[in-house]
C-alpha cells in the first residue's frame, strides 16, 4: 500500500494524509479520523527510508559489540532491536572485536553512512568516539563506558554490588587469592574487583588479573596462563560467560577440579551455566533489558536535549555448586 492509496480511501488528497501522519500543518478533527481510519484498514506503513531520504539521512541505530557471539552480546542485540522494531528503526550491527582500532573504523562507517544514532560497547577512548560526537550522532553506551567520556549517556549493569556480593561470598569461604579473568577495555569492572578486595581486607594483587580479547582462544589462553602462573590462586571471577567457559575448560585440561581445587563465579548466567558439572555460581546480568534501555533511551535523546545519564540496572548473584570453602593451597603454590 502506499499513500496515495490512504489519500483515495479517505476521500483527501496525498498532502493531507502526510499531515496528519507527520503531525506537521492543519488538519481537521474528522478528517484526522478518515486518514487514520484508512490507514489502520490498509495496513498502509510509512516508509522509514523515504522518510530519511527526504531529510537527507538514513536514520536508524548502529550498534557497535565486541563479539556477536557472545551470548551476553547476542542478548543485548537482540534487546536493542526490540526496542528499535517498536521505534520503526532498523538496526546496522558492527562486531568490533574489543580492538579499538577496528571500533575506530566502524565508528567512521556509521559517520558516512549518515547514521544519527549508535549504541556501543565502547573498546576504545574518548578520541574513538571524538569523530562521532563531533558529527553530531547521538551516542549512548551500553555494559560499560569509555573511562574519558563521562558525558555519553549509558546504560550499565551493578557491577559493584554484583562484584562486592561475590566477593564477600568467597571471602567467607576463605579465599584470599582471587583472581579476575577480564575483557580488554574492561578497565572499569577491574577497578572495582581490586578497590572491592581492598575493601574486605584482602590483598589485591594486580598480578592476579589476566585480560582476554573478544575470542574463545585469547580466554582460553588466558585462563590458562592464570592457573599455570599462579597455582596459590584458589578463586577466580570470570568477566563474562566465554571467559567462564574458557575457565572450565583450563581447568579440566590442566586436572583442576571444580569447586575441590579452585572455585569459580562468573558474570553472566547462561544456559550452560546451569548445565555444567558442577553447575555455576553467577552473578546474571539483564543483557536483552540493557540493549531494550539502551535503545529507548538513544532514541529519547536524539527526539530533544537531555541532560546525559546513567542508568544502572540490577545484578543478581545466583548460588549454585561451583564454589566450596578453601581447602588448601594446590600443589606448586
Amino acid at each position: 500500500m502506499t499513500i496515495r492509496d490512504v489519500a483515495e480511501a479517505a476521500g483527501v488528497g496525498v498532502a493531507t494524509v502526510s499531515r496528519v501522519l507527520s503531525g506537521t500543518g492543519s488538519a481537521s478533527p474528522e478528517t484526522r479520523e478518515r486518514v487514520l481510519a484508512a490507514v489502520a484498514a490498509l495496513d498502509y506503513r510509512p516508509s522509514a527510508l523515504g522518510r530519511n531520504l527526504r531529510r537527507q539521512r538514513s536514520g536508524g541505530i548502529g550498534l557497535l559489540v565486541p563479539d556477536i557471539t557472545d551470548l551476553f552480546y547476542a542478548r543485548l542485540a537482540d534487546g536493542v532491536m526490540a526496542g528499535a522494531r517498536e521505534a520503526g528503526e532498523p538496526v546496522i550491527i558492527g562486531v568490533t572485536g574489543d580492538d579499538p582500532e577496528r571500533e575506530a573504523d566502524r565508528i567512521g562507517a556509521l559517520v558516512e553512512q549518515s547514521v544519527e544514532r549508535v549504541i556501543a560497547v565502547p573498546a576504545g577512548d574518548g578520541e574513538s568516539w571524538a569523530p562521532a560526537i563531533r558529527a553530531g550522532l547521538t551516542v549512548v553506551f551500553a555494559g560499560r563506558r569509555g573511562p574519558d567520556e563521562p558525558a555519553v549517556p549509558a546504560v550499565l549493569a551493578d557491577d559493584r554490588t554484583g562484584m562486592r556480593t561475590a566477593l564477600e561470598y568467597l571471602a567467607g569461604l576463605g579465599h584470599r587469592r582471587i583472581a579476575f579473568l577480564a575483557r580488554y577495555g574492561d578497565r572499569r569492572r577491574v577497578r572495582t574487583f581490586l578497590d572491592t578486595l581492598a575493601a574486605l581486607g584482602v590483598t589485591a594483587d594486580e598480578d592476579l588479573v589476566a585480560y582476554a580479547r573478544a575470542s574463545r582462544d585469547s580466554a582460553y589462553a588466558a585462563a590458562a596462563g592464570l592457573f599455570q602462573h599462579r597455582p596459590d590462586l584458589t578463586a577466580l571471577l570470570a568477566g563474562g560467560n566465554l571467559l567462564g567457559e574458557a575457565a572450565v575448560l583450563a581447568a579440566r585440561e590442566l586436572d583442576l577440579r571444580i569447586p575441590r581445587d579452585v572455585s569459580l563465579i562468573m558474570f553472566d548466567d547462561v544456559p550452560w551455566a546451569e548445565l555444567c558439572s558442577p553447575p555455576l555460581t553467577v552473578i546474571a546480568e539483564p543483557a536483552r533489558d540493557m540493549g531494550y534501555r539502551a535503545a529507548e533511551l538513544v532514541l529519547r535523546e536524539g527526539r530533544r536535549a537531555r541532560e546525559p545519564r546513567v542508568v544502572t540496572l540490577p545484578t543478581e548473584l545466583i548460588v549454585r555448586a561451583s564454589c566450596a570453602p578453601r581447602r588448601r593451597t594446590r600443589p606448586g603454590g
